[in-house]
């Protein structure tokens, strides 16, 4: 191989990679922009949503960047919204209500343990206790 040829197959593989960096921007810029508008504001804050295929990918891909997800199902698995969520502290201290608009909710909250309270507009309703810390945590709730 001479020098040239060198030269220009390191130029391709140069743009190739940058066409690659470029497109991985651009879907990470994708699903960003997927996601609902978070909501509440310094230690605690949230964002629920997964209606629609975009919104559902960029919610669960984020999950394991935040220390609590909640989700949503009926029993025979099909996503569940309009949920009445309860958060409070280990002291019953009142730390999170919120409606989940979308069966995903991402939950920013300082660490701690917590009991997640979850209320369909039918009434049913179930708890869960959650240790937040050390990283991402899930509670599912199936009604």
């Amino acid at each position: 191989m001479s020098c040239v040829q060198a030269f220009i197959g390191s130029k391709n593989l140069r743009r190739a990679l940058l066409a690659c960096a470029c497109a991985a921007g651009a879907v990470g810029a994708q699903a960003q922009s997927a996601m609902p508008q978070w909501k509440g504001e310094g230690a605690v804050r949230y964002v629920c949503g997964g209606i629609g295929s975009d919104e559902s990918n960029a919610m669960r891909a984020a999950m394991k960047e935040h220390p609590l997800a909640l989700l949503f199902a009926r029993s025979d698995g099909a996503y569940l919204a309009d949920v009445d969520v309860d958060i409070k502290g280990a002291d019953g201290a009142p730390s999170l209500a919120l409606r989940a608009s979308g069966p995903v909710c991402l939950v920013d909250i300082p660490d701690g343990r917590y009991t997640v309270s979850a209320r369909t507009t039918g009434g049913e309703a179930k708890s869960q206790a959650v240790t937040v810390g050390g990283g991402a945590k899930t509670a599912s709730f199936r009604f």
